[in-house]
């Protein structure tokens, strides 16, 4: 789910030509996750089942792990790294 859901993302990308802000879901339970459909175009992504078997805290832990990503990557904001894969 989480492969397709991904490619989705970048097929509505590429479709729309970044002109539309897209919804990241399916299977993001991490920062890793949430930031490869950031890379891949998402503006927002959507928290659902991970929050059921995570808990309250994992907003927390998403925003501190893009923190370090985007130092990483060398983006100083997440609108930067939209689409940028």
């Amino acid at each position: 789910m989480r492969a397709l859901a991904l490619q989705r993302v970048r097929d509505f990308r590429l479709a729309t030509g970044g002109a539309m802000p897209l919804v990241g879901v399916g299977g993001i339970a991490s920062a890793e996750d949430a930031w490869a459909r950031i890379r891949a175009g998402a503006s927002l992504v959507q928290l659902y089942s991970a929050m059921v078997f995570e808990g309250p805290a994992l907003p927390r832990a998403i925003v501190k792990g893009l923190e370090r990503l985007m130092q990483r990557d060398g983006f100083s904001t997440i609108a930067e790294a939209v689409g940028s894969e």
